[in-house]
């Protein structure tokens, strides 16, 4: 006689989250080869919008300037840059290693508003800030009501 079993997608979650957890531990602790074995990573970002300007900010921490590249290329903004494993501390007396480190790379379609000519980019305290401004003809502009002679 078969049986019905309700099918649960999320059964095997907390087995395959042990599974993960033992085969980081279990590499860490068997020693690294080289760099390529740690993890890549996705730095966070926010956008908004400042008056006539858009604004990105990345968080960028232990990134040395000269390994970050800001490129727009056809409306399209890349970032890209690398965090590199300190070898100040001999890789044997870790004990953990959570941050990721590596190549990355983020890229943003921009809207045909933004003036590509007058783009800024700063890094300061571990955060690029990307300043795009907008083009004139595409800010927001107040225009005056003028009262006509005479009614009708």
């Amino acid at each position: 006689m078969n049986t019905i079993t309700r099918w649960d997608p999320f059964r095997n979650i907390s087995t395959l989250q042990e599974q993960v957890n033992r085969l980081f531990e279990d590499s860490f602790f068997r020693g690294r080869s080289d760099e390529s074995s740690l993890a890549a990573w996705t730095p966070a970002v926010d956008i908004f919008e400042d008056g006539n300007q858009m604004v990105l900010k990345a968080d960028l921490p232990d990134v040395n300037e000269k390994d970050i590249e800001v490129r727009l290329e056809n409306n399209t903004l890349s970032i890209r840059g690398e965090r590199k494993f300190e070898k100040k501390v001999s890789e044997e007396n870790y004990l953990r290693v959570e941050r990721a480190y590596g190549s990355f790379s983020r890229t943003f379609s921009l809207p045909n508003s933004v003036d590509a000519e007058h783009i800024n980019a700063e890094y300061r305290n571990g955060v690029l800030t990307v300043t795009l401004p907008k083009r004139e003809e595409s800010r927001p502009r107040q225009i005056k009501v003028s009262a006509a002679n005479g009614h009708k």
